[in-house]
């Protein structure tokens, strides 16, 4: 195990690449303020130095909100996204500390889809991320690494990624939830009558009691 002296590199940050790309960000984000325990406490368990952009999110952030709140970037966690990276995978990628599981989970969205690092579960490219979608249950590789994931929710056209799952009221509707919670909708998007996002009945759920409806789906696909 490294300790957090190992993990941290003030003079080669992978922050500061992260803050070049905020620069010319596209898309609308709010930067959590992190609580320095926890921060400590999840880049001490995921291992991973502060040289990378993972380890600089985890380090510097509670997390990254994208577009008012639609996609959630895990950090170290906060109030407005009580989930560290590592805590939220815990029984879920992984049941011992320690213990590498198949995927990672980095990020998600108020729809309920979920992005991965693939690290054999998902399919061949390992290390790419993968984004695992409401309307059709499967994972779909994004042809990218984190810091590729990071820089296209960052630059990136969000709208284009989700143009027919935003309903007329979105930004409003959004801002009612926080970082532990989803929407669930009814009838569900993976069904033919939930196609049309305007018909269907949404309501907040707790994004643990969402995750449970579909992991059951997250199958290893080849």
């Amino acid at each position: 195990m490294k300790t957090l002296k190992d993990l941290i590199d003030v003079a080669d940050s992978g922050w500061k690449q992260i803050q070049g790309w905020m620069k010319g960000a596209a898309n609308q984000r709010e930067i959590l303020a992190r609580d320095p325990r926890r921060a400590d406490e999840e880049l001490i368990r995921l291992q991973i130095s502060t040289k990378s952009p993972m380890g600089a999110i985890i380090y510097k952030t509670g997390g990254i909100l994208i577009d008012y709140g639609w996609l959630r970037i895990l950090g170290s966690g906060s109030p407005k996204l009580n989930r560290g990276i590592m805590q939220w995978n815990k029984s879920k990628t992984f049941d011992r500390e320690g213990e590498k599981g198949g995927f990672l989970l980095i990020a998600d969205d108020i729809l309920g889809g979920y992005f991965a690092i693939n690290a054999g579960a998902l399919g061949d490219q390992i290390g790419n991320v993968y984004y695992f979608a409401q309307d059709t249950l499967e994972w779909e590789n994004l042809e990218c690494g984190y810091a590729g994931f990071i820089y296209w929710a960052l630059t990136g056209d969000i709208q284009q990624f989700y143009e027919t799952f935003r309903w007329k009221t979105w930004k409003q509707d959004v801002k009612m939830l926080d970082g532990t919670q989803v929407y669930n909708f009814i009838p569900f998007l993976w069904t033919k009558e939930g196609k049309n996002i305007d018909r269907v009945t949404r309501r907040a759920i707790p994004i643990e009691e969402s995750y449970k409806l579909i992991s059951g789906n997250m199958i290893r696909q080849k």
